[in-house]
């Protein structure tokens, strides 16, 4: 059940990420090709989604780690 648990916690993280990035890239392409300078911006709006899935890694270590304590 626990390992059901850090799962979940990674697989939607990562799953969500997955959504948010392939909108934001598609849409970024589109700025960039009118709008040259906003590589910077389209990198940074890229890169927040990545940190759900580290968040997500996080929550499931946690889940695990719980575990080990409690015994």
């Amino acid at each position: 059940m626990i390992a059901l648990s850090a799962a979940i916690a990674i697989g939607l993280s990562a799953i969500a990420t997955a959504l948010a990035q392939s909108r934001i890239g598609a849409a970024m392409a589109g700025a960039i090709a009118e709008r040259p300078e906003l590589v910077g911006s389209a990198i940074i709006l890229v890169a927040i989604p990545e940190t759900m899935v580290i968040l997500g890694f996080v929550v499931a270590f946690l889940i695990t780690a719980l575990k080990t304590v409690t015994k």
